[in-house]
């Protein structure tokens, strides 16, 4: 036991050193934390959500913490489902999903890996449109997370200036910048690396690729190799954009890094992270329907500390926090 706890708090000494070493930037929070050692959320049932339940979004509705996650089916179909919660870390779920397949993008496949943001009293959900044959980034509106109005592919696959294969994952800058909407995306470039590029809007319903190559491109030789992927809507700060991303090496490991933008200009990365800031620990995280997976997908900031909710091996749902800096 004693020596359990040495190494673990060697492990958090390190990833200290780590992350003053990294910070020429500020962050506005500290350390990752896990926040409960077991999942969340987790399979239940037979239907809709026995094989998964993974991969959510949160947002603050009044007084209570809304979540909407993905939950995924034997037969693989996914659905989104939704929980609420008075304190952000016990959650009551409805019994039945709140979002399910219906238009030919979606069908056989389903709706996938939400993602939330509010704009006046609309709430706009971006997730990924799945028909067995191409990844389409979609969009729908909401007014009570509940009833939602589809807008359709918002990003359509095989047609982007980079992004040659599917796309996925749009996490939207919450506030306008120079006059736009900015939306992070996830592209498949032609080389089958998938990166994370950048899309604008007048309107926050039709949107366009506001680059020609990547803006957070993968790196050889890192923790984000392979995939790097925005996760929920960034957090601005007076003259920075703070991308929560996850990122996958050449094994398909999923870990959890940090980008920094320019506030007045959203195409420009200022600094990234040069190692994880949150790793696969716990059994859960390691083993499940995709092993080794922490997929940051929500965020929600309190009062003294932030949030992240996480899928765990495309299977669970986990809850990490950090302190907030002053």
């Amino acid at each position: 036991m004693y020596r359990s706890n040495f190494k673990r708090l060697g492990v958090v000494f390190v990833l200290l050193a780590a992350l003053t070493a990294q910070q020429g930037h500020r962050w506005p929070f500290g350390v990752w934390r896990r926040v409960s050692e077991t999942p969340l959320i987790a399979p239940r049932g037979n239907g809709w959500e026995a094989a998964g339940t993974f991969n959510p979004s949160v947002v603050a509705q009044g007084d209570k913490i809304v979540m909407l996650y993905r939950a995924q089916d034997k037969q693989g179909t996914s659905r989104l489902g939704y929980a609420e919660s008075t304190d952000g870390v016990h959650f009551t779920r409805r019994a039945d999903p709140v979002f399910s397949p219906a238009e030919d993008y979606e069908k056989d496949g389903g709706v996938e890996d939400p993602r939330l943001v509010r704009f006046g009293e609309t709430y706009y959900l971006t997730y990924t449109g799945y028909n067995k044959k191409d990844a389409q980034l979609c969009l729908a509106t909401s007014q009570d997370l509940i009833h939602w109005d589809r807008k359709g592919v918002i990003l359509p696959a095989n047609r982007g200036n980079w992004n040659v294969k599917w796309t996925k994952s749009g996490a939207i800058v919450p506030e306008k910048i120079n006059g736009k909407y900015w939306m992070y995306f996830l592209g498949t470039s032609a080389d089958n690396r998938d990166q994370a590029g950048l899309a604008s809007s007048s309107d926050i319903i039709h949107w366009t690729e506001a680059t020609k190559a990547p803006v957070l491109p993968v790196r050889p030789g890192k923790f984000d190799s392979r995939v790097a992927e925005p996760g929920p809507a960034p957090i601005l700060t007076s003259d920075e954009i703070i991308l929560i991303y996850n990122g996958a090496d050449d094994k398909l490991v999923y870990r959890t890094g940090v980008a920094i933008f320019d506030r007045t200009d959203p195409r420009k990365l200022l600094w990234r992270s040069d190692d994880p800031v949150f790793s696969p620990e716990k059994d859960w995280e390691k083993v499940g329907q995709v092993p080794n997976v922490v997929f940051v997908e929500g965020m929600l900031e309190q009062q003294n500390r932030f949030l992240f909710y996480y899928g765990g091996a495309d299977t669970y749902i986990g809850i990490a926090e950090a302190s907030r800096k002053h």
